[in-house]
């Protein structure tokens, strides 16, 4: 009898595990962030988090406190169309490296012709490694002008990706295990940029074992 109740327990924590969890929190969602490299600022209102735009700056980051390693995570995002953001995975930031740049894989959001959203980048070290040149059908999921729904799924060494549905992005790669979650506002080189923004919404993760 006494083992049956060590499984069930053991059977009842894992689903506890994977339960949905907001990423911005109803009071005080501040403390669950920190902002990393540029000064763009990042406004939360709701379960929203807004990010803008400004000149003179580095890419911009605001990043999770936490660290994840294996998870589920869903997200929308509503984008300017002459923009690029994108979501960093598994990313630090570490004095030794680079002066602290952030680094570690970014689920890229791209409103251009290009239309690679929901390709995988390396942020700060090896760059594209799933761009979404060989999938036609992921290039055209992007709506412009609209929420876009985007889901990854990180378990031990692979990555997926799929955007309003469609799948985007896959691959194998065991670089980094863990690490914080982070929204992008892109440093900019056109003054027509400047003020434009990038709003995420709905941010959820749910934690696999």
């Amino acid at each position: 009898m006494r083992y049956y109740l060590i499984l069930l327990a053991l059977f009842l924590f894992s689903c506890e595990q994977q339960q949905w969890v907001p990423l911005v929190a109803t009071v005080n969602p501040e403390q669950d962030w920190v902002q990393y490299g540029g000064e763009a600022p990042y406004i939360f209102e709701g379960n929203s988090i807004i990010g803008t735009c400004v000149a003179n700056t580095p890419n911009s980051f605001l990043a999770t406190k936490k660290e994840y390693a294996n998870f589920e995570l869903e997200y929308e995002v509503l984008v300017a169309d002459n923009i690029n953001s994108g979501v960093q995975i598994r990313s630090h930031t570490k004095p030794d490296y680079l002066n602290g740049i952030v680094h570690g894989y970014q689920i890229e959001i791209d409103p251009s012709p290009r239309a690679w959203s929901g390709g995988i980048y390396e942020e700060g070290k090896r760059g594209w490694l799933a761009p979404l040149k060989d999938n036609p059908e992921a290039q055209k999921a992007f709506k412009h002008n609209a929420w876009n729904h985007f889901k990854v799924r990180a378990e031990k060494a692979t990555i997926s990706t799929w955007i309003n549905g469609v799948k985007a992005a896959s691959i194998v790669d065991t670089m980094e295990a863990s690490g914080f979650i982070a929204l992008q506002v892109h440093s900019i080189g056109d003054s027509t940029q400047i003020g434009q923004q990038v709003q995420w919404r709905n941010l959820k993760i749910k934690e696999l074992d």
